[in-house]
């Protein structure tokens, strides 16, 4: 593959939009793989990330390598913060992406530290550490290198059957640390898959994906997430798509209700203009109140997604497993939910468990 390079300086006042706030930019890039996409590598000038202390995910670092996501999905809540660079959270997101091409190298360095704690160290909960570009740039097996030999416990979540060329090395580092490994899957349906997330692997290569950890010897945990109302909600899809992700070895399952951030929701709500018209009043009104669905919604769906888990055996929350010293419960957009058993890393078996329940930070 031949990849035409355009060297650009950060201070360019004729630089694409963004680039004057892209520090460390070293070139842009464009290749006939990528239609339409550009990819910006950076040098990053640091690799962990602190979360900030109101979030209500259950760790307190993350590691991003890339910003913006080609999977092109139209719910992607991490859109807006690719308008902190001067790109739009529609189009640009999916087509202008960030590359921490030394995210590695800076990563080992920091975990190197004498300071560091050896905290839980999330990935895959912006942007997609596995998407397509992954395959070119090859940025996950040196992170997740830094953070074996560093005795550091980590997470992956991705949609991405990219990861598949790194089970070997998930497996290596799983006998070191407590390593955790989630997959994104919320709907069975190709035709509405391939509107909703144009640029991801389809259902069943996912399952396969599942499948794949799980004969690795690696544990598996399964967002059903996001389950659209009206469309992806009912019982019968629900109980369709776990029964799928039972056979394939999953080793937990939680069910989340779509999130719609500013920058999501509008990209979402033109998608639904489109293609489903019919929904729009009603998706207005049930997001009238904001990014969040209605408490009772929320509700009635969590039961659903657990009664029907359970009946496969796969009920179970992640929140008594947790590795680390942040054992909090609750994702955005909904306090009660948690993520799937196996998609975090867990205590070892001489760390003793949490002496009370985990709090919530809503």
């Amino acid at each position: 593959m031949r990849w035409q390079e355009q060297v650009l300086a950060t201070d360019d006042p004729s630089a694409l939009p963004g680039m004057s706030r892209l520090a460390g930019l070293v070139r842009s890039v464009r290749t006939p793989e990528f239609a339409g996409v550009t990819f910006h590598e950076v040098h990053a000038k640091s690799a962990l990330n602190r979360v900030p202390g109101g979030s209500p995910m259950p760790f307190a670092w993350t590691v991003n390598p890339y910003r913006g996501c080609t999977h092109g999905c139209v719910y992607c809540f991490a859109r807006k913060s690719h308008t902190y660079l001067d790109f739009d959270s529609g189009a640009d997101f999916d087509q202008q992406i960030v590359v921490k091409t030394n995210v590695g190298s800076v990563l080992r360095k920091e975990v190197g530290s004498p300071r560091w704690r050896r905290e839980h160290v999330a990935m895959g909960t912006n942007t997609d550490p596995y998407q397509r570009a992954e395959g070119r740039y090859r940025l996950m097996p040196e992170i997740i290198g830094a953070l074996a030999d560093s005795g550091t416990p980590f997470s992956i979540l991705t949609k991405g059957t990219v990861l598949s060329r790194d089970l070997p090395l998930l497996a290596a580092a799983g006998r070191s640390v407590p390593v955790g490994v989630g997959v994104s899957l919320a709907l069975l349906d190709p035709e509405l898959q391939a509107t909703l997330e144009p640029g991801t692997p389809s259902p069943k290569a996912r399952l396969d994906l599942v499948r794949r950890i799980r004969d690795a010897g690696l544990p598996c945990g399964v967002f059903v997430a996001p389950i659209l109302p009206f469309l992806t909600d009912g019982p019968d899809q629900i109980r369709a798509l776990v029964r799928q992700l039972a056979d394939a070895g999953a080793t937990g399952v939680s069910g989340i209700g779509l999130h719609l951030r500013p920058g999501a929701r509008e990209w979402f709500f033109g998608w639904l203009g489109r293609t489903r018209p019919d929904l729009v009043d009603r998706y207005h009104k049930l997001y009238a109140g904001g990014a969040n669905l209605p408490a009772d919604y929320r509700k009635e769906l969590a039961g659903r997604v657990r009664r029907i888990s359970a009946e496969f055996a796969l009920g179970a929350g992640a929140d008594s497993q947790l590795a680390g010293r942040n054992p909090v419960r609750g994702v955005p957009g909904d306090r009660e939910a948690s993520f799937p058993a196996g998609s975090l890393p867990a205590r070892s078996a001489d760390e003793p468990a949490p002496a009370t329940a985990a709090p919530t930070l809503f």
